[in-house]
Formats: C-alpha cells, structure tokens, sequence
C-alpha cells in the first residue's frame, strides 16, 4: 500500500460508493483525509473532517478547499448513473461537467499547488469492435447523456492541467463491490437474489440487457488505482482504469444465479433497457501498468461473492 503519512487528501463524494472505500484506504496508509458533499455519510468513515459543500455554489467549495488545506483533492463526486441520465440529462450534466469546472476553479483560487485526481469514465469512448482494447489515444464518442457529461469534465480537467494546475485524470470502467447501489446491476440482481431466498419476493429475477460486454474491476482494486496514481500519475495525463478483459452481463448473471440458496428463473423487464447503450466496451490498462505497476487483481468470481454476501449480511440471512 502506498504511503500517505501526514498527507491532508480532500475527497469529494468521500459519503459515496468508491469514496467510502478510498477513505478507508488512505487513512489506513496514513494520510489525513477529509471529505465533501452535500451530506455527511451514513456509515462511519475515518475522516479529520466533513465539509458540507455543493458544487454548484463556488464560494462554498472555496471555503472548504481552504479549511481543509488539501496536498491532494480526488473529485468522486457527481451523478454516476448512465441509466438515470437519460431521465436526467439536464441535472446529470451539471453535476459532473459543472461541477468539475467549479471544483477546479475552487482549486485554483484557494490551493493552486495541490494535486487534483479528477475521476472520469470510459463510458466516454462509446462503443467499441468487439475483441478490443481501447486505448487512451481512441476518439472520444459519448451516447449516453452521462458519457457526455463526464467526456466535457474530461476536456475541462485537460484545460485545467493545460493552464498549470496539477490534474490527473482517469477514464475508469465498470466496477462493483460490496456498498454499491442497487441502482445498478450487480448489487441490483444481489438485493433480488436475497430477497427471493427470504421468501419475501417470487421466484423472478428481473433484468435488462444481458448481451452487452464490460471491462469489471473490484472496487477495491480501483480505489487502489487511485492511491497510486494520486503520487505516481503524471499531471496532464488520463489513465484507464481497467482490468483488460471482458465480461458479458449474461456470464456475470449465471455466476450470482448458480450463488443462489434457491431455484429462480430471469425475465429481461423492458422497463430495465436503456434508450441506447453500449455493446461491447473494454480497455487497455498499459498505460496505467506501466507508470505504477497498477493492475487489477481481485477475481470477477470473487468480487460477485462479496456482493452476494453483501447482500445477505444487510439482509440479516447470511
């Protein structure tokens, strides 16, 4: 684990999914870690201090940027939904492009010198040949209002490293673990599975489209991505985030399904598909590999399990 001690890190959306886990990796290499956003966390969180803070409001963002006197900022915060983007399109962009400009401003203004990871998708590169790898240098085309909304806060944080600021960006992929949001897919299909084997729901597992291939990584895995690029990335540069191999949803759903206590059956709901989506998506990590010696090394299986059991543990059946 790479060493923060003494080491004041800012993190905004620290209440959130990834950021609950990079909390927890940082202040146990030592650094001293605050976190931002509109609410505190729900579960408790080795944080020196919260800072309620909106992104829209400069003046707010300034105020904590100077309380909290950051050597490093990583910028989680943001709507991380492609699904609801598209029932959200005006919001979703605020919050991600928006926010990143008025997050790097703030920085600007109140702590030039510190480092910014800026937390991107590779959702930006829209679809991909089936059997490849893309790359950092691939075009750029979004088709869903979140890819393009975190494609704009991309541009904005290039901007900004082009300008002076220390910014390094990544284009991370799918990922999953224990604490995501049932919003999405995996811990979706988890909180059902659990719920059948309760008894407290009909044997039907409901699901969207499973004939699309990803790029998944553990969350753990990524927060340590991010603990590594925050003092071995290079200013100005983006890094994937990925595991350089594909899964199909399917694969994905078979795996939690032979997991189950009980016997089920899926239906594909309707109401689950996207207006457009993205069939085969998976990246090369050789950029990331190479500068850190970063790579993704807890198991598909293994993340699943811990899902499941997630799950189960929050469910009272485990």
């Amino acid at each position: 684990m790479s060493d923060f001690s003494g080491s004041s890190i800012l993190i905004t959306g620290a209440s959130g999914f990834v950021g609950g886990h990079l909390t927890r990796q940082l202040a146990a290499s030592g650094a001293r870690v605050h976190g931002l956003g509109l609410e505190p966390p729900s579960v408790t969180l080795p944080l020196e201090q919260w800072h309620s803070a909106d992104l829209a409001d400069l003046n707010a963002l300034r105020a904590a940027i100077e309380a909290a006197n950051p050597a490093m900022i990583v910028h989680l915060a943001g709507q991380a939904s492609a699904g609801k983007s598209f029932e959200q399109p005006v919001e979703t962009f605020r919050a991600n492009a928006h926010g990143t400009c008025q997050l790097l401003v703030a920085v600007h203004a109140a702590a030039p010198g510190a480092r910014v990871l800026a937390i991107g998708s590779g959702e930006i590169y829209g679809p991909q040949p089936a059997g490849s790898r893309v790359a950092e240098n691939a075009p750029i085309r979004p088709v869903s209002p979140y890819a393009l909304s975190k494609a704009a806060a991309d541009l904005y944080a290039q901007m900004a490293a082009a300008e002076g600021l220390d910014v390094v960006r990544t284009r991370s992929f799918a990922h999953a673990g224990p604490g995501q949001d049932p919003r999405f897919a995996v811990p979706s299909w988890a909180r059902q599975i659990v719920s059948i084997e309760r008894g407290d729901a009909p044997a039907v597992l409901h699901v969207g489209n499973l004939d699309i291939t990803r790029d998944l990584c553990d969350v753990r895995d990524v927060a340590r991505a991010y603990a590594v690029l925050l003092l071995q990335g290079r200013s100005g540069e983006a890094y994937n985030v990925c595991r350089g191999e594909g899964v199909t949803l399917r694969q994905v759903l078979e795996r939690m399904t032979s997991q189950a206590r009980v016997p089920l059956r899926v239906e594909v709901d309707s109401g689950l598909l996207r207006p457009a989506d993205v069939p085969y998506l998976v990246g090369d990590p050789s950029r990331i590999e190479g500068a850190t010696g970063w790579r993704a090394v807890i198991t598909v299986d293994s993340t699943l399990d811990a899902v499941l059991e997630d799950a189960r543990l929050g469910s009272g059946v485990a």
